[in-house]
């Protein structure tokens, strides 16, 4: 048996000393993670011993990110170190600042900032935020030196997430907001989230803008605002404004009240008064472990669970995403409860995503917003539209048919449901994240989860019987999805995949032995294949990961995993796997 490797080893082998950029931090990082958690604690001092390193580089490192900044459907995200650092963060804060500046000489970009000069998105300023990543106030604060330096106020919210920062730019009116997040991506990556004035993702006119402010001001800008002298704190200057943000998002939940018809403090105390529910809520070490108590107005009641409510930038060595794997502590935490009632959620780190379980089933966003379009609309008694993506189940597109009512389906991205807010009751997409009428424009976890509780409360029954329910009546969708990692990508990789156009409507394709006839193909967004059966299935490349993802629905609980192996094959059949 080989002799495991010492501290020192594992060192020599993944650092250069005095070369940053030699360096593979988090390769270090992970082995040492992995020898912690299944040996000693102790090793959390060579951990510490590493992102002290680390820390360095993110404030030394002087010259451009391995990868080219791009703003992707959700932003841009990148590693901590090698991509996302002080003077990377810095000048993409001032290629964002050059769009309100540039408000002086044109003025046709105002309709998507929201603001109409540059003299009023200073006086109304940002909201900055981060998670719970590594250095998250340190980047912070980078960005807020450049604001400040342009005259922009800082409205200072520290540790946040991405759903709270949003609704206090709508409480705030605030220019924008910028958040430090790289949402659910693994340890080693850091991010930048821009939303506007609307406080929703930012239209793509901006973000291709940024882009390109940011790749040339990376070449360009060698001014200390880009990255030179820099304490690593915040600034003292009367435009920093520190505020409470989850006192904010409360606020824009109880005054838009009558809208949505969600009220906050009701479902909070009827949670507190009865005593046949149970509630625990896992935030993976995330920024929402600052939040949770708060939520449910600082009860101590022990049926509020909360798990993975500690500080560990690591994770404890997982992908800290929504999944079923993850949400095993929380399946077997509520079921040790003696409760009837028992509602269970894991939300990612920046606090914009969540999956749901009763302990017996679990809950997707496809199916759960898809029940929140029902209640609502239902027991709320609201009516209205509902809006989902297109790689998200069809189960929605049945109740929006069954009540009369529109249906909004974009290609994914949250900014994608633009056109409908203020007009769709609930918009949602497959990847765990939702939001309604009278809310953000953007994904939050935490008016999920009062979602949940509300509906829980209110039909007195589990997620799943609710579920059920309804299934009974409009029948069942089984969803699932799944996803290989590709080495080519651009131009390259979208040219493989237009090799999938042979599968045009008429054509057969085998699912489970069975032939199918596909009845109609939709191109919004990848390529969508629709069955004889009203089974589909999609195939789309990732717009964050170098990853192809497909996404399937059967009408039968044992035709989804068919349908993942038929994607497989025409994937392996056109040269990606």
């Amino acid at each position: 048996m080989a002799e495991m490797a010492t501290a020192g080893q594992l060192f020599a082998r993944y650092l250069v000393e005095g070369n940053h950029a030699a360096s593979d931090y988090f390769a270090l990082l992970k082995e040492l993670v992995a020898r912690r958690n299944s040996e000693d604690p102790s090793w959390q001092q060579e951990i510490d011993n590493v992102y002290a390193l680390l820390h360095r580089e993110i404030l030394e490192n002087q010259g451009n990110p391995t990868e080219p900044v791009t703003f992707g459907t959700s932003g841009w995200r990148g590693r901590l170190g090698k991509d996302i650092f002080v003077r990377s963060v810095m000048v993409v804060t001032s290629a964002i600042v050059e769009l309100y500046r540039d408000l002086e000489r044109d003025s046709a970009n105002g309709r998507y900032l929201g603001v109409g000069s540059l003299g009023e998105a200073q006086r109304r300023g940002c909201v900055l935020g981060f998670d719970n990543r590594f250095d998250g106030e340190v980047l912070a604060a980078a960005a807020a030196n450049v604001l400040l330096a342009a005259g922009f106020t800082v409205h200072y919210a520290g540790e946040s997430t991405t759903g709270v920062l949003s609704a206090a730019v709508l409480e705030l009116h605030a220019a924008f907001s910028i958040n430090l997040t790289p949402s659910h991506n693994p340890l080693q990556y850091g991010g930048y989230k821009y939303n506007a004035a609307d406080a929703g993702p930012a239209a793509a006119v901006l973000t291709e803008r940024i882009t390109a402010n940011a790749r040339r001001l990376m070449i360009t800008d060698t001014s200390a605002t880009a990255g030179g002298e820099f304490s690593g704190r915040l600034p003292e200057s009367p435009g920093l404004r520190p505020f409470d943000s989850l006192a904010a998002w409360q606020s824009l939940v109880r005054r838009n009240k009558a809208v949505h018809g969600l009220d906050l403090d009701l479902i909070i105390d009827e949670f507190r008064r009865r005593d046949d529910i149970v509630v625990a809520v896992d935030s993976v070490h995330g920024a929402s472990r600052l939040h949770i108590r708060r939520l449910f107005a600082d009860t101590a009641s022990d049926r509020l669970l909360s798990l993975r409510d500690t500080a560990d930038v690591t994770f404890g060595g997982i992908a800290p995403e929504p999944s079923t794997a993850n949400m095993k502590g929380v399946v077997a935490a509520i079921n040790a409860r003696p409760e009837r009632l028992k509602l269970g959620a894991i939300i990612d780190p920046d606090g914009d995503r969540i999956r749901f379980t009763d302990g017996r089933k679990e809950i997707g966003m496809n199916r759960f917003g898809a029940m929140a379009y029902h209640f609502l609309h239902e027991y709320r008694g609201k009516k209205g539209m509902v809006a989902k993506t297109v790689a998200t189940s069809n189960m929605a597109n049945r109740l929006a048919e069954a009540f009369g009512e529109e249906l909004f389906e974009p290609k994914v991205g949250f900014k994608e449901f633009k056109p409908v807010i203020g007009r769709a009751l609930v918009f949602f997409e497959e990847s765990d994240g939702i939001s309604i009428i009278g809310h953000t424009p953007e994904k939050d976890a935490y008016i999920g989860l009062i979602l949940a509780l509300d509906m829980v409360t209110t039909t007195g029954k589990n997620l799943g019987e609710y579920l059920q329910d309804i299934e009974d009546v409009y029948g069942a969708f089984y969803p699932d999805r799944d996803g290989v990692a590709v080495r080519i990508k651009g131009r390259e990789l979208l040219d493989t995949l237009a090799r999938l156009e042979k599968y045009a409507p008429g054509a057969t394709i085998s699912v489970g032995g069975e032939d199918r006839r596909i009845v109609e193909v939709i191109t919004l967004d990848g390529r969508k294949m629709i069955l004889d059966d009203g089974s589909w299935l999609m195939i789309r490349p990732s717009g964050t990961e170098p990853k192809i993802r497909f996404y399937v629905e059967s009408r039968t609980a044992d035709g989804t995993v068919h349908l993942v192996n038929t994607a497989r094959e025409m994937l392996a059949e056109i040269g990606l796997l």
